[in-house]
């Protein structure tokens, strides 16, 4: 057998573990759950749980911030990839690139939901929203400058293009 092949068969081996290990990990977990709930209690309290993988490494972490319940979800590398909290202001989820950097963003606020684009270098690029008007589109240039903007409101649609110091350079209507 080369080395090759030994590879392939220990990579698989290795991969039904891991897999066996998940299994087994949820288990105890669906037993511990079914115990609590069989032992009349009604509720857990603690400050904030962190759930981590047979690494030790951090995977999910919940605690409550000055904003508000917050909940943050981690890759491999201990980088959060995406995180929910809700505020006074509303919701807002974060989604990030593997840097840490946020790539997109959602909240909802007493205005209604708004959607954020985000560059590599975490620069707002892109935004829609809709508001009590009607919805929003914003496009930004990599210095953050407001280049363009589309809107509908009860007045009918509107499109607004803007120089590279955001004046505008064209709108209709």
């Amino acid at each position: 057998m080369t080395t090759d092949e030994r590879m392939e068969k220990m990579e698989g081996q290795l991969a039904r573990v891991r897999w066996f290990n998940r299994c087994l990990i949820a288990c105890i977990i669906l037993s511990l759950v079914v115990g609590f709930a069989g032992s009349g209690a009604k509720e857990i309290r603690a400050n904030s749980f962190i759930l981590y993988d047979e690494n030790g490494k951090t995977r999910a972490a919940l605690w409550v911030v000055k904003d508000g319940p917050k909940l943050e979800l981690y890759d491999e590398n201990g980088k959060p990839r995406a995180g929910l909290v809700v505020a006074k202001d509303g919701p807002r989820l974060v989604l990030s690139d593997e840097n840490g950097k946020a790539c997109a963003g959602l909240k909802v606020h007493k205005d209604g939901p708004e959607l954020s684009l985000f560059d590599k270098n975490g620069k707002p690029r892109a935004g829609l929203a809709v508001g009590k008007d009607g919805p929003v589109l914003g496009l930004r240039d990599e210095n953050g400058k407001a280049r363009a903007g589309l809107s509908v409101s009860k007045d009918g649609p509107g499109l607004v293009l803007c120089d590279k110091n955001s004046k505008v350079i064209w709108s209709a209507p």
